[in-house]
């Protein structure tokens, strides 16, 4: 997979630290340093303050990730999505993402590729019969890849690595949320240390059901 940024508010950290200081300030705020507005947002983020965290947008470019893992997105509803139309894009050079428990599997990665063969091989046939591609697409396994375009603010980004950085998350939109999270801190890097999962910050809230390990350990 690839993840990239393809935009952000400029200065994300700044634009929230300013709409802070409107909350609290009869006056217009005026700038605002940089490490002020940091320490202004850990503050905010241990307060529980997040709203103000909606005045930051990025948006990602996500390559070759699985349609399981872009189904699991998705169900993040205050993102935006654009994703490769299967209806219009020929698959017929699809390409397939396989878990690692299969792949470090010798007997099983080989039914994995059977398959997968199988399905293209099916694809392409029902293409040339003249099938639709809209309707030629059902035979493809979850598996295929897809390209996506999600774009959020930084309020709805810390949820989503609450939700998918957990150890109890599928790996595949792990490590997506993961790349995430590490390209937003290249451009605003309070954020990045304040993204993880409830473990990171406090107790478990999965109680028996928990990894029964704690942030940081393997």
């Amino acid at each position: 997979m690839r993840v990239t940024l393809l935009t952000h508010t400029p200065d994300p950290e700044r634009a929230i630290a300013l709409a802070a200081r409107v909350c609290y300030s009869k006056e217009p705020p005026q700038d605002i340093a940089p490490e002020k507005a940091r320490k202004l947002i850990r503050e905010l983020f241990a307060r529980g303050h997040e709203s103000v965290l909606e005045h930051a947008f990025f948006s990602f470019l996500l390559e070759g990730i699985s349609r399981v893992t872009s189904h699991q997105l998705v169900r993040h509803r205050l993102a935006s999505y654009a994703q490769q139309s299967q209806r219009y894009v020929d698959l017929g050079e699809a390409s397939f993402v396989c878990p690692p428990s299969i792949a470090e599997h010798p007997r099983a990665k080989i039914v994995f590729d059977e398959v997968m063969a199988h399905a293209l091989e099916a694809y392409e046939e029902l293409c040339r019969l003249g099938v639709a591609k809209e309707d030629a697409r059902y035979v493809f396994p979850q598996a295929v890849a897809t390209n996506i375009v999600v774009s959020l603010n930084a309020r709805e980004l810390l949820h989503i690595a609450r939700v998918r950085l957990c150890r109890r998350a599928q790996w595949e939109v792990r490590e997506v949320v993961l790349r995430m999270i590490a390209e937003v801190g290249k451009v605003a890097p309070v954020l990045a240390e304040i993204a993880g999962p409830p473990c990171k910050f406090g107790p478990c809230p999965e109680g028996e059901k928990g990894c029964g390990r704690p942030w940081g350990i393997p």
